[in-house]
Order: C-alpha cells, then structure tokens, then sequence
C-alpha cells in the first residue's frame, strides 16, 4: 500500500470540510441541464403544471432594474385545477414543513452569458387513503355517496397539492 501524499490529503480535508455546506441543500426530485439560452425579447415557455392548470412564461428584457420578466398563464380557461398554485414569497416553502423542491430551471441570456433567470418550483403534497376493497378486491368510490358523506360531514373537503414557485435572477450584464 503507497503512502498518500500531503497534497492528495490536503485535497481530500478540503472537500469533506465543504461537503456539509452542500448536504443541507435539498436537491430538486427533477434533474435537468441549464436551458438554451433565450434572446432578449423572446418570450419562452419554462415548465407547465398541468394539475394546475399554469404555464410559465419567461421573457429577459435588456432592462437593467428587471432584467427578467416572469408570469404565470393559465393553460386553458376549460382546465379544472387539481392543484394550487402559490407564491414562495408567501407560502414560505421548506423541508421541515413537508415541501419538496421539484424543480430548479436555469435559463441563461444569449445576450450576456453571465447572466441567468433561475426559477424553483417547489410541491408539497398530500396524504391520500385508498377506500376499503369491496368484495371484487376493487377500491371504489361511488360518486353520489361521496357527495352525501361530504355534505353530512362524514368526510373532510379533499386537500389538493399545492405547489409554490420562486424566480431569481443571478448574475449582472455590464
């Protein structure tokens, strides 16, 4: 067995210094590279929720106060959500609260390379309990008795998933 070397060890301290600053990162359930690169006046699509019935739409405007524009659009006025939508300002997302990190997307400029809109989406869902199987070993529910256990306070109004996003843009053009 070779001695390891004092460079080699000096290496190896160094990273597992840093290793922890790195481990209280939650790391997003969605892996993906940085976007193409976006033209200044473009406006792109950055990721749909279908349960929520919601585009984002990005578009970087060569404005130096805000330098991105970010929005919101709903998808179809015929779409019926099945999750909310919320903004990370308010809802305040994190891990000890039951939120995950879906998603980071980074979109950088074509017109100045330092510069990149980076957008989090993070989901927190719900608990879901099947029904009881019925004698055919199926788990069903029955439309109208669902309505009457609801009415009757049998059952609590159905919680939805929610999801939050946040954007951010990192890095300065001159």
């Amino acid at each position: 067995m070779r001695p390891i070397s004092p460079l080699v060890l000096a290496a190896l301290l160094a990273t597992t210094a840093v290793t922890p600053a790195f481990a209280a990162d939650p790391q997003p359930e969605i892996k993906r590279p940085a976007a193409a690169a976006q033209a200044v006046g473009t406006v792109h699509t950055i990721r749909q929720i279908p349960e929520a019935c919601a585009r984002f739409e990005g578009m970087f405007t060569g404005d130096a106060a805000q330098p991105y524009r970010f929005s919101v659009v709903r998808t179809s006025a015929q779409c019926q959500p099945r999750a909310r939508l919320l903004d990370a300002a308010k809802a305040k997302p994190d891990t000890a609260s039951g939120w995950l990190l879906n998603d980071v997307i980074r979109i950088p400029s074509a017109a100045c390379a330092s510069q990149q809109a980076v957008v989090r989406v993070w989901r927190k869902p719900v608990a879901v309990s099947t029904p009881d199987k019925d004698g055919q070993g199926q788990a069903r529910i029955y439309l109208e008795d669902a309505r009457q256990d609801i009415a009757a306070g049998k059952i609590a109004q159905a919680k939805i998933p929610l999801f939050a996003t946040e954007m951010k843009v990192e890095g300065k053009c001159p």
